[in-house]
């Protein structure tokens, strides 16, 4: 049974296929369109997924969308003869609504020549999200937890997971919401764009708790773990928030109210540089989030004592909250798989469908390697027709002769303070490169992050860089033994080695760790213990291998972003360029 998932008409927009519950593929939207977040209808994912399997849409059985616009149907009802909201929410709704009932029809319309013999499924907005946590974690039984903005009315979500049912306890409805918290406090701080809520998560660690008394007005902790927004201070539950992505990027009007500023003072400009005020601020927006996340946490411990957490929805990407669940709640294990946000919807909304047809086969997500691949003679091609380009650049285009050569060369880079671009196998799932699409450099040096944000990230210097560390070594290293092949889960450094890799250590003394194990990525492993056996550090800085774009996924997008930046090395596959 082929079961296609999406995600559509929303920020990240995406695709995956599951053959008899197993993953085929998976990818966002965003990756071939080149517009961060694209949010319209994922017809090319749709046809990579398909290509993919090697079928056509007509030997798709099921098309699961991660939304359901009968769910919570009464507490809708409700809220509107209650509050009487805007009429201009009400017909924004309407039209979101009819969109998601002809997702048949654009199948139909974007493959003419097939017939769509697929039966639509609607899957509640969190139950997908809780699905692609928990049918994807390692665990048979566990606390399940989704934590968003909204979607089918709601902004959370709970329950258990056995074997491969998931129960759904309870909910957080509108117009209460910690992705919505988050997402108004990163506008007021300056930062409008859709998904900038990683650049307050940065800046956090600069600043004290010094608002927190005002974040708490903001949000309020209820005695069943739940929560609720003063809604003095947000526009959303109360009028219609302007939300457009017709050229395919969200866009966002504000979602904090003039109170809001009466509270706070003005809000930061996007130019006004950062003053202690804002990075205090920052801190308390983390801080108060995590105290209702772990209020919440802690209660759902109490009621089942389960040892084990899957997370999923947008605020599951929240790595510094994620890292601190062991030392603030009594759970042990947390798994959160590689596209926690939106995009995940389509993977939790197929798997959902899945299960609840009966189905009890469950293959956990050990590596996030499900988007497209290229064969060395696709990327000679590349090379071939840049090849004017590539010499008047003066370049130079080698082929290594094994895996071992490939490393050693890679390496001698690195040492020699290079930066390399390395393009690898299938393009990862999710918004973190996690080794086959990544920028690599030295973690030991001090002038690192300035190099790369001179040569080419060109981002704010706050935000820090990651270390992909392999598996065996982690204990060496951090003050949590813990396994993160996504790269979602922020720990302490042990304070003795922060001085050893301080291109990867953050001001607060901590990480984002990326654990990397040899079974599921037998090069990058490689790659880092080579570099271990030069200089006794088992772990490489890695970033996403892009310049303000979405993550390259064609070796032409590799090559195009290599050559427009000061990159040193780029490797494709089996071939290195340099200059």
């Amino acid at each position: 049974m082929y079961i296609l998932g999406i995600n559509a008409f929303h920020g990240d927009s995406a695709a995956c296929l599951l053959k008899d519950g197993h993953i085929v593929a998976a990818v966002e939207e965003e990756r071939f369109r080149r517009i961060k977040h694209w949010a319209g209808f994922p017809t090319q994912s749709i046809r990579y997924c398909l290509q993919e399997a090697g079928i056509d849409i007509g030997d798709v059985a099921k098309v699961a969308i991660n939304q359901d616009s009968k769910a919570n149907l009464t507490k809708k009802i409700a809220y509107a003869l209650k509050r009487r909201p805007d009429l201009g929410m009400v017909l924004e709704k309407v039209r979101n609504k009819k969109q998601r009932g002809n997702v048949l029809e654009l199948l139909s319309a974007e493959f003419p020549d097939q017939e769509v013999k697929a039966r639509l499924c609607a899957v509640e907005h969190h139950l997908a999200h809780l699905s692609s946590a928990f049918h994807c974690s390692p665990f048979e039984a566990a606390t399940v937890v989704s934590v968003d903005g909204f979607g089918d009315f709601a902004s959370s979500a709970w329950g258990q997971g056995n074997g491969a049912q998931i129960s759904v306890e309870d909910r957080v409805y509108f117009p209460h919401s910690l992705g919505v918290f988050y997402q108004a406090m990163t506008q007021y701080l300056g930062y409008p764009n859709y998904g900038d809520e990683y650049k307050v998560m940065g800046l956090a660690s600069y600043g004290k708790p010094r608002c927190l008394p005002q974040m708490r007005k903001l949000v309020q902790l209820q005695n069943d773990g739940s929560f609720r927004l003063d809604q003095n201070y947000f526009r959303h539950g109360r009028e219609k928030i302007s939300y457009e992505w017709d050229t395919g990027s969200p866009q966002f009007s504000d979602l904090f109210s003039s109170e809001l500023e009466e509270l706070l003072g003005p809000r930061r400009q996007p130019e006004e540089a950062l003053a202690d005020s804002h990075k205090d601020l920052a801190h308390s927006v983390q801080a108060i989030y995590e105290e209702a996340f772990f209020h919440l946490l802690n209660r759902l411990y109490e009621q089942h004592g389960h040892s084990s957490l899957a997370i999923a929805g947008g605020c599951g990407a929240n790595s510094v909250a994620n890292g601190r669940v062991r030392r603030n709640t009594p759970f042990t294990k947390t798994y959160i798989q590689a596209a926690a946000g939106d995009a995940g919807g389509a993977l939790g909304a197929a798997l959902s469908v899945w299960h609840e047809s009966g189905n009890s086969i469950r293959v956990p997500m050990r590596h996030a390697s499900w988007g497209p691949e290229y064969s060395e003679s696709e990327v000679a091609e590349v090379l071939h027709a840049n090849s004017a380009q590539l010499e008047s650049a003066g370049c130079k285009v080698q082929s290594a002769t094994d895996n071992q050569a490939l490393c050693d060369a890679v390496v001698e880079c690195i040492f020699d303070g290079g930066v390399v671009g390395w393009f690898q196998g299938r393009m990862e799932w999710g918004p973190r490169a996690l080794g086959n699409r990544s920028i690599l450099c030295d973690p030991r040096r001090t002038d690192m992050k300035d190099i790369l944000n001179l040569k080419i990230k060109r981002r704010e210097s706050f935000r820090p860089f990651a270390p992909s560390v392999l598996r065996e070594y982690v204990a060496n290293w951090f003050e949590e033994d813990d396994d993160v092949p996504f790269m979602m889960k922020v720990f302490p450094i042990l304070e003795e080695r922060r001085k050893e890799i301080p291109a990867v250590t953050h001001v607060d003394g901590t990480g984002r760790l990326q654990t990397v194990h040899r079974d599921t990525n037998p090069l990058y492993w490689q790659l880092i213990d080579t570099f271990r056996e030069r200089t006794g550090v088992p772990m490489l800085l890695n970033t996403s291998f892009n310049e303000n774009e979405p993550i390259v996924c064609t070796p032409q997008e590799a090559l195009a972003c290599f050559l427009r930046t000061n990159m040193d090395l780029l490797v494709l596959g089996q071939i290195v360029v340099s200059r």
